[in-house]
């Protein structure tokens, strides 16, 4: 459920995961106009639905709608996930940030764990994978943002054993393990202005947008002879996975269906 939602590449990514497994699925886009998102929740489910994701712009309207969440989905503050329990209960969860987990340490063989890691932007985007990687116990995490007093709240939420630090961007000290990327001025042609200090020679690189070409961000590290450099696109196909995996207790195989997207199969 989303709006817009034609452009959404989810219905072709769920439908590869149900004949990947043996499962029955119908998943479709589903278009709901502002005001109408409660109403259709309700006829979803009511209509024999078993499970929802939700995208922009009612992820924040389903956190509030859910009659339970999971952990990590009450410190996102939004969510991307719906299904009901035995008991009738709406839960909520969010997916993305154990989607990006997923990505670095199982499609990319990279580690989380005593790292030095930067996150670029503080919107909802960076705050669903705070909690996911806090998980992987990095040594810590600098959030930095444009406007620096939106980064101090987000460290300042998520902060519980002095892992989580805040700064603007030009007052980022490097160098990092792992940069992050969570904004979306990348996809516009902007690029957050970094000193090249935050770099070494085996800096990871990530950008959680994905397009048919290099982001600004993903140019940015190429030119400045990055080796591990990747985009969002496994990012996307994980969290669907953890979504799939929720709803139907199976993990779908999630690195031929990258394959077939990137290779514009689908």
């Amino acid at each position: 459920m989303g709006n817009p939602i034609k452009h959404s590449k989810s219905p072709a990514i769920h439908t590869m995961f149900a004949a990947r497994t043996g499962e029955s699925v119908h998943y479709e886009a589903l278009l709901v106009e502002p005001g109408d998102f409660r109403q259709a929740v309700d006829r979803f489910f009511l209509g024999g639905g078993r499970g929802l994701n939700i995208t922009l712009p009612f992820k924040q309207e389903a956190w509030q709608l859910a009659d339970r969440l999971t952990e990590r989905a009450r410190l996102a503050g939004a969510v991307n996930t719906l299904w009901k329990d035995d008991e009738g209960l709406l839960w909520g969860d969010t997916t993305d940030g154990v989607g990006l987990v997923r990505d670095l340490i199982c499609n990319h063989e990279q580690s989380i764990t005593g790292k030095q890691v930067l996150i670029l932007g503080a919107g909802g985007a960076v705050r669903g994978i705070i909690a996911p990687l806090l998980e992987q116990g990095p040594a810590h995490i600098t959030i930095a943002n444009r406007t620096e007093s939106r980064a101090l709240a987000l460290a300042e939420l998520f902060d519980l054993s002095g892992t989580v630090a805040a700064c603007g961007f030009a007052e980022v000290v490097g160098p990092f393990d792992l940069i992050i990327n969570g904004t979306s001025a990348s996809l516009q042609g902007e690029c957050p202005a970094l000193p090249d200090s935050v770099l070494h020679a085996n800096t990871v690189v990530y950008d959680m947008m994905y397009s048919a070409h290099n982001t600004v961000f993903i140019q940015w590290a190429k030119d400045r002879g990055c080796i591990g450099i990747y985009d969002g696109l496994g990012m996307l196909v994980e969290q669907a996975a953890e979504s799939f995996s929720i709803w139907r207790k199976i993990r779908p195989e999630t690195i031929g269906v990258v394959a077939k997207i990137r290779s514009g199969l689908i």
